[in-house]
């Protein structure tokens, strides 16, 4: 079990890094400001996550691992950027890999806490989106959890089928892959097909 969340938790914060990377380069910063939003990205909603479950001090700022695969992708995508925008729409693919992995792995490591089932789902749901409201955030942009796309909802999917897996004592491996796929699933089909949540009528 805890190989397989170092492993999820250690993708995750890749991916997510290479997110944050690539919206640092599309805005033009330099390369403090790229390693920052990879960092940032890759690690606030895990922060948050362990602070809540009593995982002190959070492994992201304690495991030079973290702090490797938080860094190393924004040196990646500055140095390499131009292979990296070869990819179909690469944050948002990114993101949504990084949401994946992230909402299963914070999710599993709150189980791994004794953490009631609920707020294991939640918890995984804070973990995925928790990177990218802090990057939308220091991009100056409104954070697409709260207005665009399916977001959250595809986290609270992945991370639902993780909880209910390890509920019924279903295989770790198993259960963590079949979560991640469905969420990525959900968020590339929404970003695809432009799926959004309905909006209050105004007037």
């Amino acid at each position: 079990m805890s190989m397989l969340l170092l492993a999820l938790d250690l993708g995750g914060t890749f991916v997510f890094g290479l997110s944050g990377a690539t919206a640092g380069v599309k805005h033009k910063l330099d390369l403090f400001g790229v390693l920052v939003l990879s960092f940032v990205a890759t690690n606030t909603g895990g922060i948050i996550r362990d602070l809540l479950i009593g995982a002190i001090p959070p492994a992201t700022i304690s495991d030079w691992r973290y702090i490797a695969a938080g860094l190393a992708p924004g040196l990646i995508t500055f140095y390499g950027h131009p292979i990296v925008k070869r990819l179909a729409d690469p944050v948002l693919v990114f993101d949504a890999a990084g949401l994946a992995l992230f909402a299963v792995s914070g999710s599993l490591n709150a189980l791994d806490y004794a953490v009631n089932p609920l707020a294991a789902v939640l918890l995984g749901v804070l973990t995925g989106v928790g990177g990218g409201i802090a990057r939308d955030i220091l991009m100056g942009e409104i954070p697409a959890v709260l207005h665009r796309d399916i977001y959250a909802v595809a986290a609270l999917a992945g991370s639902s089928v993780a909880v209910i897996g390890y509920m019924l004592g279903l295989p770790q491996l198993a259960i963590a892959i079949a979560g991640a796929i469905l969420c990525f699933g959900i968020r590339i089909i929404a970003i695809r097909r432009h799926w959004n949540l309905p909006t209050a009528r105004q007037g």
